[in-house]
């Protein structure tokens, strides 16, 4: 790959759709690499790009980028033209940043352990990051309740994107409950045309049968 290529490691059926989502969003040309569950996906070539044999993943200028979130931000800032990503000296980079990593921390956190049923008990609340799954949804509820239309007000961010991804993912399993502040804000995210142009190039790369 040349120095300035944008190479995606993603599968259809992972996180990589936030990525992709984002990449349509920032318009940029990126190449697509598929690697497969148990196969290439853990093969020394690509264990070499992501230790953890997981994607997304993300070769830009030389660099490395792995975690769904961490790929939105840096990309987000990579491709200021695009303004999904507050300035650093812009008031919003606080509220954008908060909100990303909140989601990528206590959201994510909070809906693998109820899932896998494995929330601690009232007690123990102090011992996990999130505190409770209820105080999360909570939390949540309010950024996306405030979400006019988008979560900086005016602005489409990446924040949306991320954000918006686990909510619309956790609408669609059933892992975070419908309420109407989510279903709203989904609602106006499925609408973008860079959302509807990922998903089409995303579901077109299904296994057969899926």
């Amino acid at each position: 790959m040349t120095d300035s290529e944008l190479v995606f490691h993603t599968n259809p059926m992972s996180r990589g759709r936030i990525v992709r989502w984002l990449l349509e969003e920032l318009g940029v040309e990126y190449r697509t690499v598929v690697q497969e569950y148990g196969k290439s996906m853990k093969s020394p070539e690509y264990l070499a790009i992501n230790p953890m044999g997981k994607v997304p993943a993300i070769q830009h200028r030389s660099m490395v980028v792995t975690e769904a979130a961490a790929i939105c931000a840096y990309l987000a800032d990579a491709f200021p033209q695009a303004g999904l990503a507050p300035a650093l000296d812009d008031p919003l980079r606080g509220p954008y940043l908060r909100w990303m990593f909140f989601a990528a921390g206590p959201v994510e956190a909070a809906v693998s352990a109820k899932s896998l049923g494995q929330l601690p008990p009232p007690d123990k609340a102090g011992f996990v990051g999130y505190g409770s799954f209820e105080q999360t949804m909570d939390a949540l509820e309010q950024a996306a309740a405030s979400a006019s239309p988008w979560l900086l007000g005016e602005r489409f961010t990446a924040a949306d994107v991320y954000v918006g991804s686990q909510v619309d993912f956790g609408l669609a399993f059933k892992t975070i409950p419908e309420r109407p502040a989510f279903t709203a804000w989904v609602e106006r995210l499925r609408g973008r045309e860079a959302y509807r142009r990922a998903k089409a190039q995303d579901d077109a790369l299904m296994p057969s049968g899926n």
